[in-house]
């Protein structure tokens, strides 16, 4: 069994499909060792196990909401697309969706997946409480407020490493409508100049570029619809053009797959990812690699890759970036600052990609750069834990909570020893 890019081949002893929680903590309880797969979105070995690998897409689906309290009980196993399809019937929408809505929302919860937009922190941000299966099978359920609210921040990106998520509670808000426009060749002294401007001009901005010589950028602004509207948008945007087709974030590919453009009012969660539910997301076969680096930073960040787009440029497919508001999750690479996302797709060939991850780290890591934990990257452990100021902390809630290990694998044995 693979993931989704086909790069990894899990070591499971067996791939277990649960169709009720009682099953699901029966597993968990008879395992020695076991990790959920969400969905098998994750680039590198995160979510390998050499024991049982349990899918939570069986578990019975549960979206309740509670309009009271402006919050949505969901199963761990759904994906955002679903859930946000059933949430937009009933009137309510969330702050924010990932580029993917095929993504699961506990595994994208518990690696700090995010969307875009200078006000919007990441996916976990929503979380309100979560429930989790502990080793010996029971449930625990941890709130962002009241007793538990310290070892909650500590936990909710937590890698999958504390326990199996099994039921989430997340923030909601009234549903809205939004306009996507799609710019072309927006030029790179530009983005310098004004980056903060460009990334403050829309609810969700992305900019993607291929990094070669002399750099344009393709630009996708996501604009909430309000009551002074006027349905109009800027021809010339910065130097950039309106695309006069609907654009795929990769070169080559037809847009038909991508959320509706050209400034076509719909419904939040058709507008908010970059792909249709409908459709197979991204290319497929690609690795994935991502940085985020503090937001006063990013035009250093920008300058530091631009200055070897020759060695990114021919293994890469298209480079995204955004911006993430800060949250108080231990393990975020947003904890307690604003930052610039620099998202990589790249062809899929490790050995020729890999050498180009040393050299952008290598560039970045005067910026105090932070890698997305379910992507490819080369940091070692030393250079990691210099990088989270919580870092010691979540070594000793994993050696309160699974001291047993059973939770981890040889990914996460790299990354922390429980203390």
């Amino acid at each position: 069994m693979r993931n989704w890019a086909g790069n990894v081949s899990f070591s499971a002893a067996r791939l277990c499909r649960p169709s009720s929680l009682d099953e699901l903590r029966t597993l968990v309880a008879g395992s020695r060792r076991v990790r959920a797969l969400g969905t098998g979105h994750s680039f590198n070995r995160i979510a390998d196990t050499t024991g049982d690998l349990i899918s939570l897409a069986g578990l019975p689906p549960v979206i309740e909401v509670d309009s009271a309290n402006r919050l949505v009980e969901v199963s761990a196993g759904l994906r955002y697309g679903e859930l946000a399809g059933e949430l937009h019937r009933q009137g309510f929408a969330l702050h924010n969706l990932g580029s993917l809505p095929h993504i699961s929302v506990a595994g994208a919860c518990a690696t700090a997946t995010h969307g875009s937009g200078d006000q919007n922190a990441t996916l976990a941000a929503a979380v309100a409480a979560v429930e989790m299966v502990t080793p010996d099978g029971e449930l625990r359920v941890l709130s962002r407020t009241g007793d538990t609210a310290a070892e909650f921040f500590g936990s909710v990106v937590g890698l999958g490493s504390l326990g199996i998520t099994s039921r989430l509670w997340l923030d909601i808000e009234p549903a809205y409508s939004m306009r996507q426009h799609v710019y072309d060749n927006l030029g790179h002294d530009q983005v310098l100049e004004h980056l903060d401007q460009i990334l403050a001009s829309a609810y969700s901005v992305s900019l993607f570029t291929g990094w070669q010589p002399d750099p344009v950028y393709q630009v996708w602004r996501k604009r909430r619809v309000t009551a002074e509207d006027d349905g109009g948008a800027e021809p010339v945007f910065f130097g950039a053009t309106a695309a006069p087709v609907a654009r795929h974030p990769l070169p080559g590919m037809t847009g038909d797959n991508c959320t509706e453009q050209f400034g076509r009012i719909g419904p939040w969660h058709e507008r908010l990812p970059h792909f249709r539910m409908e459709f197979i997301p991204s290319r497929g076969e690609e690795l994935q690699s991502e940085y985020l680096v503090p937001r006063p930073l990013a035009g250093q960040a920008i300058q530091a890759l631009a200055r070897i787009s020759d060695r990114v440029a021919p293994v890469l497919q298209v480079c995204e970036l955004r911006s993430i508001a800060a949250d108080e999750f231990w393990l975020s690479p947003s904890y307690r600052r604003d930052s610039l996302g620099l998202h990589f797709t790249w062809i899929p060939d490790a050995a020729a990609v890999v050498p180009v991850l040393v050299e952008i780290e290598r560039q970045l890591a005067p910026l105090e750069s932070r890698p997305h934990w379910a992507k490819l990257y080369t940091l070692q452990t030393p250079a990691l834990r210099g990088l989270y100021d919580r870092y010691a902390d979540f070594e000793r809630l994993l050696a309160l909570r699974d001291p047993g290990r059973k939770f981890s694998n040889q990914f996460l044995e790299q990354c922390f020893t429980p203390r």
